[in-house]
């Protein structure tokens, strides 16, 4: 009864507060030492440094670049830097101890004196960074070829490479209690709503939370509806898709250390829209996109439509299929419904084993439960040749939805309509697709609506949602992303009278 009542008490416990009382510098090199020391419990790797018999530099050798120190300070005269003049722009002051303790873990090095209170933080942080590479999760044909990688400044130098306006604006913020990770909010001045400017930010400086790893963090502290099997802000590593967003008057977010950058607000369709849409022309643009929609109809109704015909609507199937389809049916020894979650489950485990194994590995583990363990089933007599070619089919189109957050949703969604299906045939498919409507109608994402521009209809932005006209005629921004300026473009075709 103790663990229920503690688990199911809402009393909040006592907040561990991120900024400790301020410390005074001392006009001693020692004590200050000393104090740094017991804060950060005499780690090994805190280094302390006597430059010459008055000052001396304190920081960590697995946080610091060595050369950096070199070139910043040992070399440098240190009557220059703790003078008046401050031209190095790496360069801050401070007289409290703890701010000095927190630039130390952010791996600055600190300068101090005897007989001044005043500490020196130089920026030497060491930075390992990935290269810019295209992400290979969001991979296009025509268009630009790079992504982010685990830099914060290296992305957001992406950014302002690609918005050359002074209107992109960035609010860093420091979440969690101990990993302190950084964090950056974007958004374009005068065209992102700044009502959910506000929102978002109250949202972030409310996270009470030791850890946050990614920004997979921070979405479930800021979402909407947590219980909801989609996605309510949009993962990206492309710069390109992250820059259209952000002129459309949404806003990012992206944290040091991750490569991903959240989108929100979003709709349920920006989830089916890829760079290539805009790279390639309109009408291509077009079918693709139709075709990505009409796959995530196909993942999650194609299995359950074949349960329902096989168990309870038979009287559907045309009289030319009715013989090979009973010949396949009677000849296993179980119903379709455990046809149909056997080789789900498997291709699930298969999928999961592929991304866990190293890639070579991962590709025979994908030739082998494609076609070994498909046709050794058929023959065994276990599994028909029908629902081979179906969950395949169902895999297939779960795989083309360019997020990788809406398709683990649509993998989801297949099994509650495989058990409606098999109650109660079509009319548990049509209860199963009513619900799921119902649902996408009524979740919002940072107070827009998430089926939009479709519930609420609004056919002036069904232009680029499940359709994609000519990039000449989008002259006004969508408004599901509540911009604080509609308009984009005048006339861009005066030649064409």
């Amino acid at each position: 009864m103790g663990f229920l009542s503690a688990f199911f008490s809402k009393k909040e416990t006592s907040k561990q507060s991120s900024k400790k009382s301020s410390q005074k510098a001392y006009a001693s090199i020692k004590k200050n030492f000393d104090f740094i020391q017991t804060t950060l419990h005499h780690s090994d790797d805190l280094q302390m440094r006597k430059l010459d018999d008055e000052s001396a530099i304190i920081y960590f050798n697995t946080l610091t670049d060595t050369k950096l120190v070199h070139d910043r300070i040992m070399s440098a005269d240190t009557r220059t830097i703790t003078g008046v003049d401050l031209a190095e722009s790496e360069i801050e002051t401070t007289d409290d101890l703890n701010n000095a303790v927190s630039a130390l873990i952010d791996g600055y090095t600190v300068l101090c004196k005897n007989g001044s209170q005043r500490l020196y933080l130089v920026n030497t942080t060491a930075h390992y960074d990935r290269q810019i590479d295209e992400p290979d999760n969001e991979k296009i044909i025509r268009g630009a070829h790079n992504g982010f990688n685990e830099n914060l400044k290296t992305n957001i130098n992406l950014l302002r490479k690609s918005i050359e306006s002074p209107d992109l604006c960035v609010n860093y913020y420091r979440i969690g209690n101990m990993t302190r990770k950084k964090t950056a909010m974007i958004y374009m001045k005068g065209i992102a709503n700044p009502a959910i400017i506000n929102a978002v930010e109250e949202r972030l400086r409310t996270i009470n939370v030791d850890m946050v790893m990614s920004p997979g963090f921070i979405e479930e502290f800021i979402e909407n509806s947590s219980f909801s099997p989609f996605p309510q802000a949009l993962g990206t590593e492309r710069p390109d898709r992250t820059m259209g967003n952000l002129m459309e008057g949404r806003i990012v977010l992206m944290t040091e250390g991750a490569p991903t950058a959240l989108i929100l607000p979003v709709t349920f369709f920006a989830f089916y829209q890829s760079p290539d849409d805009y790279n390639n022309r309109a009408i291509s643009g077009t079918f693709t996109r139709i075709l990505r929609i009409f796959s995530f109809m196909v993942a999650i109704v194609l299995p359950s439509f074949y349960i329902a015909v096989a168990g309870h609507n038979f009287e559907v199937i045309p009289d030319e299929l009715v013989l090979p389809l009973k010949t396949s049916v009677n000849e296993i020894p179980y119903p379709p419904l455990f046809e149909a979650l056997v080789m789900v489950l498997t291709i699930e485990l298969i999928r999961e084993a592929g991304i866990r194994l190293p890639t070579p590995v991962g590709q025979t583990i994908g030739i082998v439960g494609g076609l070994v363990i498909g046709n050794a089933v058929v023959m065994a007599g276990l599994i028909s040749n029908i629902m081979i070619v179906i969950i395949a089919v169902t895999a297939i189109s779960s795989f083309v939805v360019p997020s990788n957050e809406m398709s683990n949703a649509v993998r989801i969604l297949t099994f509650p309509l495989i058990f409606m299906s098999s109650m109660f045939g079509f009319v548990g498919i049509m209860f199963s697709l009513l619900f799921l409507l119902i649902h996408l109608c009524k979740l919002e994402s940072f107070g827009t609506a998430y089926f939009a521009p479709v519930a609420p209809l609004n056919i002036r932005n069904l232009k680029d949602s499940i359709i994609r006209l000519p990039l000449w005629m989008h002259n006004k921004r969508p408004r599901d992303a509540q911009p604080e300026q509609l308009q984009t473009q005048k006339r861009s075709r005066k030649w064409d009278k």
